[in-house]
């Protein structure tokens, strides 16, 4: 008989991973936080102009995650970087005096370590941000910030995600000097929101034969938008396009009728007053509108998954996504696929 520790169960490792979420987020608050607060004074002592961030790919959109904060917390200007500008075309900016932050769940992407090295001697401030402090874009940066996700087997990044998503917020508070209480609570929110399994595996049944998927928000819900994208496309291979609700209006709106699925994330404060128009309007059309946010934003849809009330908008991304997560997940189980290896994907994308 087979041991059944050995037997290979489908989506048995993202399963699990995603389960090690809450645990991550304690490990980054209890043994992280006081390493990412030094870093944040050192280079706040710095007074940077503006920030630059780059990534690709689940890293992207913590990226992305991060130039929200960075604008509306610290009001400086942020931008998302093209490596290709560097390691393609060689340009040669004048960095000086500028903070770039480079996020990779791994470090080892050759475009990320190429550019980053490029931009310190361009006299940038260089600062990692990965899951393996060992790793060659550790190497080339000037300062380090371990997500201490721990190993990560599955190829759709999960706990990668979020430990990253929490990283980026204590750094961002502790450059403005800030204390990051309002991620105290996460940990236990994160548990809660993984116990309700069965909700998730409900919606599922929606998306199992689902051709594709609009999946739109605003504000900080934007990039989990993003990222539940990806996480659906990698691991269900539905198309699944990412809108923010703003862009939405602005023409794709037109391909939405009364057999169209579309998942709204919907924060609970100024980015969700800013979606309600554009929810106003999916309900017209008649919409298949599944909405992840608050329960009374859930009531008012076709169904949905309510989030825990009264969390900060600046941190309600890190449970935003949780609930994606797993219907990706379960959407490629009830499809017959593993999400453990969706095909062609490897851990480490090797750009140039």
């Amino acid at each position: 008989m087979s041991d059944p520790q050995t037997v290979s169960v489908p989506g048995r490792i993202m399963a699990a991973e995603m389960a090690e979420q809450p645990a991550v987020l304690q490990r980054i608050l209890d043994e992280g936080a006081p390493k990412i607060r030094d870093i944040a004074a050192q280079i706040a002592a710095r007074s940077p102009r503006f920030v630059l961030l780059t990534a690709r790919g689940t890293s992207d959109n913590a990226a992305l995650y991060a130039k929200y904060l960075i604008e509306i917390l610290l009001g400086k200007p942020a931008g998302l970087t093209s490596m290709s500008t560097t390691t393609a075309y060689g340009a040669k900016p004048d960095l000086t005096d500028v903070l770039v932050i480079t996020v990779s769940q791994s470090g080892g992407s050759p475009d990320l370590v190429a550019s980053t090295k490029a931009a310190r001697e361009a006299g940038a401030i260089t600062l990692a941000v990965t899951n393996n402090p060992g790793s060659p874009l550790a190497e080339v940066s000037e300062f380090h910030i371990d997500v201490l996700a721990g190993p990560e087997k599955a190829l759709p990044a999960t706990k990668t995600y979020t430990a990253e998503l929490l990283a980026l917020y204590l750094l961002v508070e502790g450059l403005r000097g800030g204390d990051g209480s309002a991620a105290e609570g996460l940990p236990a929110l994160a548990a809660g929101v993984l116990s309700r399994q069965a909700e998730v595996k409900a919606l599922a049944e929606r998306y199992r034969f689902a051709q594709r998927l609009v999946i739109t928000s605003r504000g900080y819900g934007y990039p989990t938008a993003r990222e539940a994208a990806l996480k659906l496309m990698e691991t269900t291979y539905i198309p699944a396009t990412p809108f923010s609700g703003a862009d939405l209006l602005h023409g794709p709106l037109a391909m939405v009728d009364n057999v169209s699925p579309v998942i709204a994330i919907v924060p609970d404060g100024k980015g969700g007053e800013a979606l309600q128009p554009v929810l106003d309007r999916l309900r017209g059309r008649g919409a298949d509108l599944v909405v992840i946010g608050q329960q009374a934003q859930v009531d008012a849809a076709s169904a949905g998954f309510a989030l825990p009330a009264g969390v900060p908008e600046e941190v309600q991304p890190i449970l935003e996504i949780m609930p994606l997560q797993h219907l990706a997940y379960e959407v490629t189980i009830a499809r017959g696929q593993d999400p453990d290896a969706p095909r062609a994907l490897a851990k480490v994308t090797e750009t140039r």
